[in-house]
């Protein structure tokens, strides 16, 4: 997909702060409101733009317990398995991977022994590894597609 400076830094903006009024873009991109959100409308219908989350303090909820689980199974597990993990609301999120393990799953939890629970009920579906998180230096961030 081909971006010009301005659908860029409209991005960018979006990026910091998806509340952004289109007033304040439209004042830092030199364009008029209406072209802004004409932008950001055709952004959002090429599928560049998917959505506009917010972003919650999950310990303050009471989740403090971060986890990545490493679960090695047959691909013929794929069709059990898909439904399995979209249903749970403690996944955060899960990938297919290369290597050994075949899935790579983040979780959070409020204790020890909910995850404990949890890889109990992935087992049926393969041998798991799990890394408890100590800390995370580099939040979840998005592309810089400036510097990128």
């Amino acid at each position: 997909m081909k971006l010009d400076k301005v659908d860029e830094k409209i991005i960018q903006m979006l990026q910091a702060n998806a509340r952004i009024p289109v007033k304040e873009i439209a004042k830092e991109v030199f364009l008029s409101s209406p072209a802004v959100s004409a932008r950001i409308e055709r952004l959002s219908q090429e599928g560049l733009i998917q959505g506009y989350h917010m972003t919650i303090d999950r310990h303050k909820l009471g989740y403090d317990v971060t986890a990545y689980i490493s679960l090695e199974m047959s691909p013929t597990q794929k069709v059990k398995f898909y439904p399995f993990v979209k249903a749970c609301p403690n996944v955060l999120e899960c990938n297919c991977v290369t290597g050994q393990y075949s899935q790579l799953i983040k979780v959070a939890f409020r204790s020890t022994a909910d995850l404990d629970a949890f890889i109990g009920s992935l087992q049926q579906f393969g041998r798991t590894s799990t890394e408890i998180v100590f800390s995370t230096p580099v939040e979840p961030r998005d592309v810089d597609i400036a510097n990128g």
